[in-house]
């Protein structure tokens, strides 16, 4: 059960904050220097990914004690509280702990009862405030990919009203050859790809319910890999406070049991889904099919904390320039034996500390950057990228304000590399300001390969595109330039990096090879100084699906 409390007041957190310092410094000894260096990378990491804070659980005393020390380290280098006189923004979230023992779902048709057992047939969930949650007699309807794009060209609900309804969803997007068409960035993934849109998309329409469609092909994981993703306590951020509306019942349904599903109903789903592939598909109803839910269980309301430090801008205060990282991992895993501290060294408490030093860079420059600069460390990264997503309903600087989000999630250390990759290069103007700082070293610039796609859409940079923001998920080298068995083992490289992905193993280790992290971070920094202290407005290329966002945000802003 997770453990959701409220924590002290600001003012608390200050004194706290102090007093943990202290402590720290006393045990470490470490001396920090305004220059971005490896070994105060180092230091940073090693206290947060200790086993003292637990894994960074939200809502836990790891939580506390992350949020005290960093605190502690904005405090020192003479940084600014960025929410108002407070380093802290409260992000109010509910956790709803689900009891599929007592839940039930299914589908009539017509006089006949098809069950749908819960693990077997679907995993359901609802991101209300409800502890019960139902829906009663609603019809099917097929949307194909559940997609609504105005830049594409395309939308799966045209002439389709589902209000009341319940909309079977398609996972992934229309797989069409590159070279036959533009939309959907050929092979590459778009966040119309992604379950959230998806849901979001489903909801804004009026459907009740939206159930997605698996297919191992089109998410690359199987059935199992949906129920070790999909748990029983579901993460939320509360209804309302403009965060748009939400389905009562939402989840996936087994391939097996979709197309058990539709040929109850006299459909093929093979043949719909190769319709809905293509240009002008039309939505279908499953004749007399309808769905019934009753969803059980607790809601326990909570609250956790987004950090914000700034450095006030001396010519331009109100546009912004944004870094971001998350602090939060997954804490302790009460059933596992052995180790059971999910340390998140790499996942990241690496991206906190690329953050701490550049800040203290920044503190430090003469002379001040002419735009704010916003040091963003949001919660809930983990539960659903929602720090970052409540940041956006709530910015301390309006978004069509802010120049741009540097992200940072796993910094690793893989030595002096060959290249620098960077998540999101080829989307936006952006690409003319890290590029010539990356060549200057003698590197090669990369995007991340279409194959891995999927990491634009998993950190919390993804909110801050979506409304409009530019952005840059710096990853750094990931191609060691020379072997470094001689400092690290084989599983502290990049290419072993998902060995220790979310396990007890992502810890803070004393033989990385960090010979290029400061250079890493460095590039970042640049990229920031340059933009703070430049009048430039970087916007989407504009055959990119963000670019009319970033427009109607910059409109706005010259309207007010």
């Amino acid at each position: 059960m997770p453990m959701i409390r409220l924590l002290p007041s600001p003012a608390t957190i200050c004194c706290l904050g102090l007093l943990y310092a202290s402590a720290l410094n006393a045990d470490d000894a470490h001396e920090f220097v305004p220059d971005i260096v490896a070994e105060d990378f180092a230091a940073h990491v090693r206290v947060l990914a200790s086993d003292e804070f637990g894994g960074r659980r939200p809502g836990t005393a790891g939580e506390q004690k992350t949020l005290q020390y960093l605190f502690a380290q904005f405090q020192r280098m003479g940084l600014q509280p960025g929410n108002g006189d407070s380093y802290l923004q409260k992000v109010p979230v509910q956790v709803r702990l689900a009891d599929w023992t007592r839940s039930r779902a299914g589908v009539d048709l017509g006089g006949q009862a098809m069950a749908l057992n819960f693990g077997t047939h679907v995993v359901l969930g609802s991101d209300t405030s409800q502890s019960e949650v139902s829906v009663a007699h609603s019809p099917l309807v097929f949307v194909g990919y559940g997609i609504n794009a105005s830049d594409q060209r395309w939308n799966d609900y045209a002439g389709t009203d589902v209000r009341g309804k319940t909309v079977l969803v398609l996972a992934g997007e229309p797989d069409v050859d590159s070279a036959q068409r533009e939309l959907f960035e050929g092979r590459r993934l778009t966040h119309y790809s992604r379950y959230g849109y998806k849901m979001e998309e489903a909801a804004r329409q009026g459907a009740v319910a939206a159930i997605i469609i698996h297919h191992t092909a089109d998410v690359g994981y199987d059935w199992d890999g949906v129920k070790s993703r999909w748990h029983r306590t579901e993460f939320a951020l509360r209804p309302g406070d403009g965060l748009g509306p939400r389905l009562n019942v939402q989840g996936w349904i087994a391939a097996d049991s979709a197309r058990a599903l539709f040929a109850a109903s006299g459909k093929n789903l093979s043949d719909l889904r190769r319709a809905a592939g293509r240009p002008g598909f039309k939505a279908e109803a499953l004749g007399q099919a309808r769905f019934n839910a009753t969803l059980k269980g607790k809601v326990v309301l909570g609250e956790s904390n987004n950090f914000i430090a700034k450095l006030t801008g001396a010519n331009y205060p109100d546009e912004a320039v944004l870094y971001s990282a998350h602090w939060d991992h997954l804490g302790a895993q009460e059933q596992k034996s052995g180790d059971n501290i999910y340390n998140g060294a790499l996942d990241n408490a690496s991206g906190v500390a690329a953050i701490l030093e550049i800040a203290a860079r920044f503190a430090a420059q003469r002379p001040k950057p002419e735009r704010t600069i916003v040091f963003f460390i949001p919660t809930l990264e983990e539960f659903g990228l929602l720090g970052s997503r409540y940041y956006i309903a709530h910015p301390v600087i309006p978004l069509a304000d802010t120049v741009a989000d540097i992200n940072f999630d796993m910094v690793v250390p893989v030595g002096r590399a060959r290249d620098f990759v960077v998540i999101g290069y080829g989307y936006s103007e952006l690409d003319e300001v890290v590029k010539p700082i990356v060549d200057r070293l003698g590197r090669r610039i990369s995007a991340d390969k279409p194959a891995n796609g999927d990491s634009f859409f998993r950190s919390d940079h993804l909110n801050f595109a979506r409304a409009g923001v530019p952005v840059l998920y710096m990853r750094g080298g990931v191609e060691s330039a020379g072997t470094n068995a001689d400092l690290a083992p084989p599983d502290e490289t990049w290419n072993r990096v998902a060995s220790v992905y979310h396990t007890a193993d992502d810890e803070f280790r004393s033989n990385w090879d960090l010979r290029g992290i400061a250079e890493d971070i460095s590039v970042s920094y640049e990229v920031g100084r340059t933009l703070a202290s430049g009048r430039d407005w970087p916007n989407y290329r504009h055959d990119h699906a963000f670019r009319e966002f970033r427009d109607a945000s910059r409109e706005a802003a010259r309207s007010r």
